[in-house]
């Protein structure tokens, strides 16, 4: 995700790691830009969104337009990397990286932006909805100070927790505790997988938490949370990442492509340009995965057989 959006992570993947996945940009893929093939090659990243996306594009340029598509996994920044260098074509899914979109898109040209996922992202604090309707005023955060005793873990070294996933997030979480001055432990799950793993038992014995939390997430239909207002988003008061004092913003979550695939990648890149979907599909797909438990290519066909209406207008004419 990015500065303010760690949360997401997604690119194509299609495993079910969390969003720290090790860095395999140095591992070129074998298909990439081999002469006259009909391959493409796309970013993955962990989170099940990203998966999601990348199991229906994959479906749809494999079963539609008859090409062989390889996908390559890679944390989000490095993935800027790779997709500048030409070892991947596209990724579709960023929660905004400034300092990227500089380099690349702006100043070398080497990347540009494929459009919009048709999906906003957001990162928040959130409680689950039984104890804010217990406590209705623990949704604002000059009142988490009076539950952190019933936040505290063993993990959280006698503060209230804060619970995190990957370390590999973006999150402004650790300046926020401290700015705000908040008696809260940021504690880090190791995964978006188990970090859902510790909600779901939280939940299952109605226990009181605080979590780092994101939309779209399938997650949600399954435990219902409500977020905690933080000081609002204003532009720039998360420039400086030692001194946030701000929520999160809502971010419309973008495509990125290489630019020599986006000229002449042909019908597979005129498919990704189109890729766009709403929260509500990639929630249905996501489900499918994380909770489940079909593999993404049954999801993707699944959700493909149901709404072809949608994925037709993506097809190149």
């Amino acid at each position: 995700m990015t500065g303010a959006l760690a949360a997401g992570c997604s690119l194509l993947v299609l495993t079910t790691a969390g969003c720290g996945a090790a860095d395999m940009t140095k591992q070129a893929s074998p298909f990439a830009n081999a002469q006259g093939a009909k391959t493409v090659t796309l970013s993955v990243q962990s989170w099940v969104g990203a998966q999601a996306n990348v199991a229906v594009a994959q479906y749809l340029l494999e079963h539609e337009l008859g090409y062989r598509v390889d996908t390559v996994q890679v944390d989000e920044v490095p993935a800027w990397d790779a997709l500048s260098q030409g070892r991947v074509d596209a990724i579709l899914e960023d929660w905004g990286h400034p300092e990227q979109e500089q380099r690349y898109v702006k100043d070398k040209k080497t990347i540009v932006n494929g459009g919009g996922l048709g999906v906003t992202g957001h990162i928040g604090w959130f409680v689950p909805t039984y104890f804010a309707k217990q406590h209705p005023d623990v949704t604002n955060w000059k009142n988490l100070n009076k539950y952190a005793d019933q936040l505290r873990t063993p993990e959280s070294g006698g503060k209230g927790q804060l619970l995190d996933g990957s370390p590999s997030y973006v999150t402004n979480d650790k300046a926020l505790v401290k700015n705000l001055d908040l008696d809260l432990q940021v504690v880090f799950a190791g995964s978006e997988a188990a970090q859902i793993t510790q909600m779901r038992q939280f939940a299952k014995e109605k226990k009181p938490f605080l979590t780092y939390w994101y939309s779209p997430q399938w997650l949600f239909k399954k435990v219902p949370m409500t977020e905690v207002k933080l000081p609002a988003y204003k532009e720039g008061c998360d420039a400086d990442p030692e001194k946030v004092a701000c929520a999160y913003p809502h971010t419309p979550l973008q495509k990125y492509l290489n630019t020599d695939f986006a000229k002449s990648g042909g019908k597979a890149a005129d498919f990704l340009k189109k890729f766009k979907w709403t929260t509500e599909d990639q929630n249905e797909v996501s489900l499918m995965i994380a909770d489940q438990k079909l593999t993404p290519e049954e999801a993707a066909r699944k959700w493909a057989e149901g709404h072809e209406s949608t994925w037709k207008a993506w097809l190149p004419k």
